[in-house]
């Protein structure tokens, strides 16, 4: 049975509740990434307030848009005998005003664009007509709702929600969906009848993330490894070949992208900028700037600014779990079809990337972590450090710099059982804590903590250097 309820998305569905019920016209820009459910968030939200919807044809000319524009108003306004198909878009619009002032204007009504940079065409003159039509009519109007949403973060932001034009500060609430967290995604498996244990939810979290498209392919009554095979390594799989739309469906000259992102694929703990334009050959002007912008606000890359550094000394990290799975697993494999993820776990290559993907997770709840910590209510700041010298090194992942004079050192581990650690990894963490301490002279409590998927194994190790251990359950939780 499918998933008909809203899983989370709880601010988001009070902040669109909460523009309907205004006595004002409401502009609203949602973004996020592609698959992540935007258009299902706003058909639910406003299932009984929506006159009209359009949703944009990639890579269409602008006389199938305007044909795309036609049968859309056709089906709000119910008419047998068909309309004309708009010469331009500021005779598109005015069909719509005239449509729109025939409704009843006692409550208001939600207007629906969809994937709106595929609308907005070079030379289409698209952008210019919807700028008039706000500011010239629905601006004015209490009645009126207008949604515009883009896959296209970055161009949403350019172009709409820091618009130096006829759109400039027009904008009356911006969203950025992002994917589900760990406990996001467990319901909303749960409401699909998929019954896994969560070891098994972290494993399909690890190469899905948490984008609902992708989870919507899990079936019940296969394990999280039959589910791998299936999506990722049959020619029919979703995934199998996803990578190769999701770039070029966002991104006018996605190669540029692709690079970054391929270069990130090969270094696990991040890399600089300049680190970036010697691995892609990219221009070191506004092209690299750009490309990371946008590759940020999509939500594939994270920025982290080590502790006691600039912006300018930022790394990079690859942060979209399936990018980083498929070039890791899919690209160029020769082996697909049943039981092909079962024997490449366990591997040296399996290890490496389980480490990296369940780092990533980690890195994106930071809140259920300070929650098990018992900190959730003391101000902190998150950051990496890295020490780089010939005869001792040091790189922490995850500082938790906090308010009340301490900071955890966070080591996050993934393993299979619990977790033990060795003389060798010991003397590891000593000079991990020891260099931290030596080079920033900070005069805080340090508190090791392990992150681990299923505990950390008692010993004397444990028991003389770290501080707090914190369960792969934790992450679960809201």
């Amino acid at each position: 049975m499918a998933q008909t309820a809203l899983i989370g998305r709880k601010e988001e569905s009070a902040a669109l509740l909460e523009c309907l019920g205004s006595a004002a016209s409401e502009l609203i820009a949602l973004y996020g990434r592609r698959r992540v459910g935007k258009t299902y968030l706003i058909r639910t939200v406003y299932k009984d307030s929506m006159c009209f919807e359009i949703t944009g044809i990639y890579n269409a000319p602008l006389k199938t848009q305007l044909a795309n524009f036609r049968q859309a108003l056709e089906a709000s306004v119910g008419k047998k005998l068909p309309l004309a198909t708009p010469g331009n878009w500021l005779d598109a619009f005015q069909q719509l005003k005239n449509y729109l002032e025939q409704i009843d204007g006692k409550t208001k009504r939600a207007i629906f664009f969809d994937e709106l940079p595929w609308l907005d065409g070079k030379r289409s003159g698209f952008l210019n007509a919807f700028e008039h039509f706000w500011n010239s009519w629905a601006s004015k109007r209490q009645d009126v709702l207008v949604v515009i949403c883009g896959s296209a973060a970055s161009w949403m932001i350019k172009k709409v929600i820091n618009s130096k034009g006829g759109l400039h500060n027009r904008i009356t609430k911006k969203i950025r969906l992002l994917p589900f967290t760990l406990n996001e995604t467990e319901l909303y498996l749960q409401s699909n009848q998929v019954q896994l244990d969560r070891y098994q939810l972290l494993q399909l979290y690890m190469v899905m993330g948490g984008i609902p498209h992708y989870l919507k392919e899990i079936k019940k009554g296969q394990s999280a490894t039959q589910n791998i095979d299936r999506v990722c390594f049959t020619k029919d799989g979703l995934l199998f070949n996803e990578f190769h739309n999701l770039y070029p469906a966002l991104y006018e000259n996605p190669e540029r992208h692709i690079k970054v992102i391929k270069t990130l694929a090969t270094k696990r703990s991040g890399l600089t900028r300049n680190e970036i334009i010697n691995g892609t050959g990219l221009s070191s002007g506004g092209t690299i700037t750009t490309v990371l912008d946008e590759l940020a606000e999509s939500g594939f890359i994270t920025t982290y600014v080590p502790l006691d550094k600039k912006s300018k000394d930022a790394l990079y990290r690859l942060t979209d779990e399936y990018s980083l799975f498929y070039l890791k697993f899919i690209e160029g494999t020769r082996s697909t079809g049943k039981d092909s993820w079962i024997q490449k776990a366990g591997t040296a290559s399996w290890k490496s990337w389980s480490g990296y993907a369940f780092e990533n997770i980690c890195l994106k709840h930071v809140k259920q972590i300070k929650r098990a910590l018992g900190i959730q209510g003391v101000y902190s700041e998150e950051s990496s450090w890295k020490y780089n010298d010939k005869s001792n090194g040091a790189q922490i992942d995850l500082l938790i710099d906090r308010r009340d004079h301490c900071i955890n050192i966070c080591e996050m581990k993934f393993s299979e059982n619990t977790f033990e650690i060795n003389k060798s990894y010991a003397g590891e963490l000593d000079n991990k804590v020891k260099t931290f301490r030596s080079v920033t002279a900070t005069r805080k409590t340090l508190f090791l903590t392990l992150i681990t998927t299923f505990g950390v194994k008692e010993n004397m190790y444990k028991t003389s250097m770290v501080t707090n251990t914190i369960e792969m359950e934790e992450l679960f939780h809201k």
